[in-house]
């Protein structure tokens, strides 16, 4: 197995820019694992392919105003950070651009400049305290309140316009801060849907996992296995748990809305021997080919970057010659991809 086995090429005009309205028409590729085939339709029409007593695991973090710009104290060099975690209480794990010229020791001063009446805003410092490793820095900040103030809803940067409304990249019922970027499965939910959901007798459960690194970082090593999977912080309460647990003694479908969910939900049940029991912690699992899944019957996702770990793990659950035909079928069909784009249901 080999990197350059999950590698395709993308006309660019099918990465999806903006978002569509409603959300719940973007278009939906239904895959049978079983059969092989591929229907296309509606995400709105998902409700056809689920059955009273399915049980749908969303991940409910929320993205966070991550994005901070700067300049150097002194010099007044720009710098770009995008915050990626808390470390060790009063500390940040960040991204930082130029990385290269900012050094262990510089201090960063963030402000949003001159307000209305004249005063400046406030200015907030960033402290360079440290390197963690892979091009992340540990910084320190003078006053932690001010960042949700100034920080900005990341877009990921293959997304090269303004988004209006920064609500639309993040899920309706996104409720845990604490993501750089959305779990994009959900973002095709609406109120609508999910009170048709509700009345067909499907179970809604959430669970937490927020979002890291890996969602857009490609694997640079060509034998994946040697790549460094960027841990990522997740919780399933004792309630989700138990329920879920049950529901997959009853027979009844373990649905995940994301890769995210459903490597929460296989590391759990992994740590746990295989019965899934309230959660909180660190994940670091990294799904391949030849991974037996334990709890995930079906799953909803986008269309990934190529040489992604996500595409490793659909690839994992799918199949790989079926996710081959399945992405050929998509840009054949001008389906939307990444982030803003169509979705898949793989049953």
């Amino acid at each position: 197995m080999k990197t350059s086995d999950f590698d395709y090429e993308l006309p660019e005009g099918l990465i999806a820019q903006v978002p569509i309205e409603p959300r719940d028409s973007s278009r939906l590729m239904v895959l049978d694992r079983g059969s092989g085939s591929i229907e296309h339709r509606k995400f709105f029409e998902i409700t056809d392919y689920l059955y009273t007593g399915d049980v749908l695991v969303l991940n409910n973090s929320r993205v966070m105003p991550a994005r901070l710009y700067g300049r150097k104290a002194g010099t007044g060099g720009k710098v770009e950070m995008l915050l990626l975690r808390r470390s060790g209480g009063s500390m940040w794990q960040a991204l930082i651009k130029p990385g290269k010229r900012v050094k262990i020791g510089t201090s960063i001063e963030i402000s949003t400049g001159i307000k209305s009446d004249g005063a400046n805003e406030p200015i907030l410092l960033a402290d360079v305290i440290g390197e963690v490793g892979g091009g992340i820095k540990l910084l320190r900040f003078s006053d932690e309140s001010l960042l949700a103030t100034l920080g900005e809803t990341p877009l990921p940067p293959y997304i090269h316009t303004k988004l209006n409304d920064t609500k639309r990249y993040q899920t309706i019922y996104a409720t845990s801060n604490g993501s750089v970027a959305a779990p994009t499965a959900g973002l095709h939910f609406t109120p609508e849907l999910m009170k048709k959901l509700e009345e067909k007798g499907i179970v809604c459960r959430y669970v937490t996992l927020h979002v890291g690194l890996d969602t857009f970082r490609p694997v640079k090593e060509e034998d994946p296995q040697r790549h460094p999977v960027y841990h990522e912080y997740g919780l399933i309460c004792g309630e989700v748990a138990t329920e879920l647990a049950k529901a997959k003694r009853e027979g009844r479908r373990i649905i995940c809305v994301g890769t995210t969910t459903a490597r929460l939900l296989e590391h759990a049940a992994g740590v746990s021997n295989g019965v899934l029991k309230t959660f909180e912690g660190w994940v670091d699992l990294f799904i391949l080919p030849g991974y037996r899944f334990r709890f995930t019957d079906a799953m909803i996702t986008n269309f990934h970057l190529p040489r992604s770990t996500l595409l490793m793990l659909v690839s994992a659950f799918t199949g790989g010659d079926l996710i081959r035909k399945a992405y050929g079928e998509a840009i054949a069909k001008g389906y939307r991809f990444y982030s803003f784009g169509d979705a898949m249901l793989i049953l």
